[in-house]
């Protein structure tokens, strides 16, 4: 099983006055009629994690239509790669690991050490387990913090563990 972030996200600990509060700011915002931004987009995105206590309540096709209106507003390789997860937590991983490997290539992603972690994941979700750990262990070596760094290294681990059948 994999233990991705949003896999096993849930909401304990969140400020329910303050997630109320911004779902009524979207609320606003929709209501005036004006022009959908980039901003409403990443509140509609926020907002529909914030609807869904546990992560498989959340709406993951309705998110994965509001990265296709953000990146067609703000194209950037960091939206297609957060598109990505979403696609993943939609349709599967198969159909999200096509869009990260389309975005392997681009150098804006050099350095960013989600890249790797995301296409870890998703090997890891096919079974393909020797490739994950070796994006896990590259993730480790791109990011400067120790506790990311920490975790991606025990996820590389567990990823080449035996397995029971």
């Amino acid at each position: 099983m994999s233990r991705s972030c949003c896999s096993t996200r849930t909401a304990r600990g969140w400020d329910w006055l303050l997630v109320g509060r911004g779902l009524a700011a979207l609320e606003r915002a929709h209501a005036t009629g004006g022009p959908i931004g980039p901003y409403t987009l990443q509140a509609g995105i926020a907002a529909c994690h914030s609807r869904a206590r546990e992560a498989r309540n959340t709406d993951w096709e309705r998110i994965v239509a509001l990265y296709d209106g953000l990146a067609q507003l703000m194209p950037s390789p960091v939206v297609e790669l957060n598109r990505a997860v979403a696609v993943g937590m939609a349709f599967g991983p198969g159909t999200a690991l096509t869009i990260v490997e389309g975005l392997r290539e681009d150098p804006r992603l050099d350095g960013y050490h989600l890249s790797p972690t995301v296409r870890g994941d998703l090997l890891e979700k096919l079974g393909r387990h020797d490739e994950a750990a070796a994006e896990f262990e590259r993730a480790a070596r791109l990011t400067e913090n120790t506790r990311q760094r920490a975790v991606l290294l025990e996820r590389a681990a567990a990823a080449t563990r035996p397995r029971r059948p």
